[in-house]
């Protein structure tokens, strides 16, 4: 979402010195509960109504006028009403204009309308000052007082004077103004209370279509395979084995996917030899979208770690660990001990719950509460050197666990190769250019770009964007 303004205004909880009337046009759930809000901190509603004699859940202590009486006592006022009833307000334009209308309305999808709201009514009342404000804000949230999920109030008008009154007004509800600068930004705003995870989507989609990529694969190659050439029957593969195979694969493939960008932006700032132009668009909403793969990637390697303690229950394992100690005594023989299996159980595992703690690290750093706590270089730090210590070591945790499978031919089952090489492709591949890219003799250029320096000087004839993204 592309901000036109991004001023955020400090949070206060000081009441206005003197009780301010404000109007509200429209006795419907949000008008209530924003009234109500509005007369616990100190202001005195009234509220416009078609019928005021039927308006009878209206907070205690507000008043109730015909629109056009209630227009009258206040120079703010509140439509909250839907957009399809703006044009029955006509009739108040010489009464409204000069006044500030606050557009509290939203929209039941996205480009519903040729025009914002808030533009559609400042053209059906010119001469009033329309700023758009609280349709970010909930109804029951406003009544609950529950507003930590929805603290912040996006505010945008033509008129700074009257965007200032707006904002004093959001200040004094204990929530946080944002000003988007004109009204402009009124569909942006409008928009954003209809997007549904819209920094998720990108990893939500792409972590399920792994998902489903990789249980299709893995049932074709592990129980299609033992059935139709062996005519066993191990569906049961599905509920526990199968997904503990693709969860910690698609866990690293994301991890890989998010240090993977930054390797570009790497080679493509080298290639040009400046910072100073922006990155195409779609490494820009990659590198845009790295916390969310990260986030992704942990829940996977959570439910792995949860899988993988499940096992030793399992009536199959149970049932196999049996069998051979059965088969054992049969044959009074005692297989001996391999320190070299041990050596590489135990690396196995350790190189596990090492990379799990530092993915967990990564998480717990992501949270904007811990990320605000700490400055750039610390942050930087876990994320970025223990970030790719993470993908070494969860990157070796799989090596070992394949070991040297890969070369034995029952291994590739109709050709197909084990699911778990897959998840080594990007994780090496990121691995082995960051490992070029730490020589001196690239590292050095590289970093001097990043500090500003341009390898040939400005083209004052090709426009330049000193707000691209940088790694």
């Amino acid at each position: 979402m592309e901000n036109h303004s991004t001023t955020t205004m400090p949070l206060t909880s000081d009441l206005p010195n003197k009780k301010q009337t404000v109007c509200i046009f429209g006795t419907g759930d949000f008008g209530r509960s924003l009234g109500h809000k509005m007369i616990q901190c100190g202001y005195t509603i009234v509220y416009g109504s078609r019928n005021p004699k039927n308006s009878k859940l209206i907070p205690q202590g507000a008043t109730v006028l015909p629109h056009a009486e209630a227009a009258e006592t206040s120079d703010i006022i509140i439509i909250a009403i839907p957009r399809i009833h703006y044009a029955t307000l006509e009739r108040l334009k010489e009464t409204l204009d000069g006044k500030v209308l606050v557009d509290v309305s939203n929209n039941l999808k996205i480009n519903q309308y040729p025009e914002s709201n808030a533009e559609y009514l400042a053209q059906l009342f010119p001469e009033s000052k329309v700023v758009k404000a609280f349709n970010t804000v909930s109804a029951w949230a406003l009544q609950s007082g529950a507003l930590d999920a929805s603290r912040q109030v996006f505010v945008c008008g033509n008129d700074s004077k009257a965007k200032e009154k707006v904002i004093d007004i959001v200040r004094s509800l204990g929530l946080t103004p944002l000003d988007k600068g004109s009204l402009l930004a009124a569909k942006e705003i409008e928009d954003y209370p209809l997007q549904l995870f819209p920094m998720w989507k990108y990893s939500i989609y792409l972590s399920l279509g792994l998902t489903a990529f990789l249980f299709i694969y893995c049932l074709i190659r592990d129980v299609v395979y033992r059935y139709i050439t062996e005519n066993k029957d191990i569906s049961f593969f599905i509920a526990i084995t199968i997904p503990n195979r693709i969860c910690p694969i698609v866990a690293l493939i994301l991890l890989g996917l998010v240090y993977l960008p930054g390797i570009f932006a790497a080679i493509l700032q080298l290639y040009r030899g400046t910072k100073y132009r922006r990155f195409p668009d779609w490494l820009d909403k990659w590198m845009l979208c790295r916390k969310q793969l990260g986030l992704v990637a942990l829940a996977f390697a959570f439910l792995h770690v949860l899988f993988t303690l499940v096992i030793p229950i399992r009536y199959y394992v149970r049932w196999r660990s049996d069998s051979y100690l059965l088969q054992q005594v049969f044959k009074n023989k005692t297989d001996s001990f391999r320190t070299d299996y041990a050596w590489l159980s135990d690396s196995y595992l350790a190189f596990g719950i090492l990379g799990f703690f530092l993915f967990l690290l990564l998480g717990i750093t992501s949270l904007p509460s811990v990320a605000n706590s700490v400055n750039w270089r610390e942050f930087r730090f876990v994320q970025s050197y223990l970030g790719y210590l993470t993908v070494v070591l969860c990157t070796a945790h799989t090596l070992i666990y394949g070991g040297s499978r890969f070369l034995y031919a029952t291994s590739y089952p109709w050709g197909l190769p084990p699911a778990y090489i897959f998840s080594l492709i990007i994780p090496c591949i990121v691995l082995v250019i960051k490992f070029v890219l730490i020589f001196p003799c690239i590292d050095r250029p590289l970093t001097a770009i990043r500090q500003g320096w341009e390898r040939k000087p400005k083209d004052l004839s090709e426009p330049q964007n000193l707000s691209g993204s940088s790694v």
